[in-house]
């Protein structure tokens, strides 16, 4: 029943708005009111659904600071312990949590895992995807009558304007609520190889990095992971927030709980997307994937694609988009031949490539 509930609510918030804007007074006012009351409800019936499986990660690691003398030697200085905290969901019944990779520093010499009621457990490193800014980690020994995993949502089905909350430890205060709407979907930032963000204006601050984005059922939707700042001097949130799809989180956690290694295939190019009225003016369509550049000894390279090539389409699916490009590439198998239509000197051509296997992020950077 308080799944009925909870839906009513979406429906309550457009017919107050309705109310509000016709001005209705009198009966219709006191009805406002009452499903304003029952939109209320409804959120903190779902954060407290929810607030069991969201957790602190708490990390310390050890840095040792290089210093340049007169002769350009580096000479190490003290050893300095950084402190770092972040927010996490428990996935399963065996203790894994799902957060950010960026949260968690590369050799951490502690990792606590805190749960809403204060209970703190040691932690460990299970597996970290670079590409995706995705870690999982497990509790050591966990007592299974505290361990509330999160239910999983379908984050395809998400449609913007949709309704939806954040919880999370933004600035050290655990268990903070914030909530909003879906801004938008399918966003793209450059800040990862592989970039398909959920994009919402619930309120998210440095701290939120690995906490859930769940609807109004209490089913996560997104893994909070990057935010859009104003500038160097105001690290809070402006409204403009990014999460990784669940069902993207959620796959590729399974497969670092699996111990497998997560493989992609890929081209070897730097993709630049195009403006619409540059794709107008060149192409006649609204889009278009520009190669920015052609790695050395990537698939790319040896199947005859050139910097200043033009990609119009894979097989008979038109590319827009850097997003349609990654999504085309990144649902083929391993070695798998991808044929392409491209723009060469205003003819259209094609060739054909052969994928190979992702190399480590570090190649990236």
């Amino acid at each position: 029943m308080k799944t009925e509930r909870i839906a009513r609510t979406g429906r309550a918030a457009w017919i107050c708005a309705v109310l509000g804007l016709l001005g209705a007074a009198g009966a219709a006012q006191a009805g406002s009111a009452e499903l304003l009351r029952s939109l209320s409800d409804g959120l903190a019936d779902t954060v407290e659904k929810v607030q069991p499986s969201v957790v602190v990660i708490q990390t310390e690691s050890t840095r040792v600071p290089y210093f340049v003398d007169h002769l350009y030697r580096a000479i190490p200085g003290r050893p300095e312990k950084l402190a770092g905290q972040g927010s996490g969901v428990i996935i399963d019944n065996d203790g894994h949590v799902l957060t950010s990779q960026h949260v968690i520093p590369r050799n951490p010499d502690i990792i606590k895992i805190v749960l809403a009621d204060g209970t703190a457990y040691d932690g460990e490193v299970v597996g970290l995807d670079r590409h995706t800014d995705i870690a999982v980690l497990r509790m050591k020994d966990p007592d299974p009558d505290r361990i509330v995993p999160i239910e999983q949502g379908d984050s395809d089905s998400l449609r913007a304007g949709q309704m939806v909350i954040a919880i999370g430890s933004p600035f050290s205060l655990s268990g903070s609520v914030s909530w909003g709407i879906v801004s938008s979907i399918g966003r793209a930032i450059g800040l990862l190889p592989y970039e398909d963000f959920i994009q919402t204006d619930a309120a998210i601050n440095p701290g939120n990095s690995g906490g859930p984005l769940v609807d109004l059922d209490g089913r996560m939707i997104g893994l909070n992971a990057v935010i859009q700042t104003g500038g160097q001097f105001n690290r809070g949130s402006i409204g403009i927030g990014f999460s990784v799809p669940s069902n993207r989180a959620f796959s590729i956690a399974e497969i670092l709980i699996s111990g497998k290694p997560v493989q992609r295939p890929w081209l070897g190019i730097k993709p630049q997307e195009m403006t619409r009225a540059a794709a107008n003016y060149f192409l006649g369509q609204d889009g278009g994937v520009y190669v920015e550049e052609v790695f050395r000894d990537t698939p790319a390279y040896r199947g005859g694609l050139f910097r200043g090539d033009v990609i119009l389409q894979i097989d008979e699916t038109p590319i827009t988009s850097v997003l349609d490009l990654q999504r085309e590439v990144f649902n083929r198998e391993i070695g798998s031949p991808i044929r392409m239509t491209i723009l060469r000197s205003n003819q259209e051509r094609e060739v054909e490539i052969l994928t190979e296997l992702m190399p480590d992020a570090t190649f990236f950077q």
